[in-house]
């Protein structure tokens, strides 16, 4: 059982550092506050993000911000190896050996300024991982009150069933949209409402306002005669249609535009009805269900 409680919606900072938008140190801390002022307490960081820079320049705004600790959740990823300046790496690959993991939580924590991390997840699964292992760096950051939940990200269900044989498993963050919605369908929720997992939804809005192909333009169609039913706007209806899944579905909301964030608790408030809910995936699919 988590002994965190994570918001509804959880803001995700892959895109506040060097990758894009590039926030300096007055404007992430001003990003953090919108976000706790819209309920949106929880953070979702990677080691990798920005270059291995963006866990350092949310620790120097979380600790200019003279925040409480305890008034927000931090997730923090760990596995992956980037080719870059930053590391003595060739070429990409994954890293689980216990020694790693140790050692990159208390980066993330020198990083991130803060003496725990509320959520350890595994970034990607790699073929070389070794169970016990992990399982032997995860009893020892708890035990040493580093991390207080661990999970797993991009996990497959068999993936996550050899991880779970050897310590809890929370959380796995998955790809879930509208426009990619496998998981619902391929047994992945079904496992995780199984186990006691709780998924995290990244890229929840999906493909709908990045491509212009046929199931988009359905989508964005039938979005237009919803919003003028709920009144509200397109990114909440398709955050509230991943909110209606049993599995309950935790999105990832990258934006950082003051007024979209302002909205996206509404998504939480709405019920969508159920034919609607069906309507978006017929759309989605091109074909009513079976």
């Amino acid at each position: 059982m988590s002994k965190t409680k994570l918001s509804p919606i959880v803001a995700g900072v892959m895109n506040w550092g060097v990758w894009d938008k590039n926030l300096n140190t007055k404007e992430m801390e001003n990003m953090i506050n919108v976000c706790l002022e819209n309920k949106i307490s929880t953070f979702d960081h990677a080691d990798i993000y920005g270059d291995y820079s963006t866990e350092t320049d949310f620790g120097k705004a979380f600790a200019s911000s003279s925040i409480a600790r305890e008034k927000l959740q931090l997730i923090s990823k760990c596995g992956i190896q980037m080719v870059t300046g930053n590391r003595d790496n060739t070429i990409k690959h994954y890293e689980y050996s216990k020694d790693y993991i140790i050692w990159s939580v208390e980066n993330s924590l020198k990083n991130l300024q803060t003496d725990y991390l509320d959520v350890l997840l595994l970034h990607r699964p790699s073929p070389l991982m070794q169970a016990d292992e992990i399982a032997e760096a995860v009893l020892k950051l708890k035990s040493d009150g580093k991390i207080i939940d661990f999970g797993l990200s991009n996990f497959t269900s068999s993936q996550t069933e050899l991880i779970s044989q050897k310590t809890e498993v929370l959380y796995n963050q998955v790809q879930f949209s509208a426009t990619n919605f496998e998981p619902m369908v391929d047994g992945s929720f079904d496992y995780m409402q199984a186990n006691n997992i709780r998924p995290m939804s990244w890229n929840p809005l999906g493909s709908v306002f990045r491509e212009d192909i046929p199931q988009t333009r359905r989508l964005k169609k039938l979005l237009a005669t919803l919003v003028s039913k709920y009144h509200l706007g397109s990114d909440s209806i398709l955050l509230s249609w991943i909110l209606k899944h049993p599995a309950q579905v935790i999105p990832i909301a990258g934006t950082v535009n003051v007024a979209r964030i302002q909205s996206l608790m509404k998504s939480v408030e709405l019920e969508l009805d159920k034919e609607d809910w069906f309507a978006i995936w017929t759309a989605s699919m091109g074909d009513d269900v079976a």
